[in-house]
């Protein structure tokens, strides 16, 4: 039976900046599928609308960060292979996690039932000036919001 998830982006405090729901025909997925479904819905979104922000989890090639979202210096299709493994990528080098629940994911291939009240968060982690965010680095840790628990992930 098909579920929906509800998707939140996040700050590394908690704040909210975008939600929207995802839905899924399965009832276990891992977070690896979960980008792949997320990055696939935003970026055909974007293209049928072709708005003139694209408020999705990576930043496309040739675009600039706004407060409205990225802004692509020219408006074209996006490539939603290219913006899965930008994101693939920014995962594994620590550049957002994901929360199920309050539960971090912490490898790809973690797995976790789809229920019709679970709720994902896609937390971005700002690098300090001057500093990247490399893996195990412990920033995830540190950022994480208030009633948030580090430990092992929903089996």
């Amino acid at each position: 039976m098909p579920a929906t998830l509800t998707i939140h982006d996040e700050t590394a405090s908690g704040q909210k900046t975008h939600s929207f729901t995802l839905d899924c025909l399965t009832e276990r997925m891992t977070v690896r599928e979960l980008i792949r479904d997320r990055i696939y819905q935003e970026v055909q979104d974007y293209n049928l609308k072709e708005p003139e922000y694209f408020r999705g989890l990576v930043e496309p090639s040739q675009a600039e960060k706004t407060l409205n979202g990225y802004k692509l210096r020219q408006r074209r299709k996006i490539d939603w292979q290219e913006q899965y493994g930008k994101a693939l990528e920014a995962f594994s080098r620590n550049g957002f996690f994901v929360l199920v629940g309050n539960r971090p994911a912490e490898t790809l291939d973690d797995e976790f039932e789809v229920k019709a009240d679970t709720e994902v968060s896609f937390v971005k982690l700002v690098p300090l000036v001057g500093d990247e965010v490399h893996s195990g680095s412990g920033c995830a840790v540190a950022c994480m919001g208030e009633g948030r628990t580090q430990g092992g992930f929903l089996g």
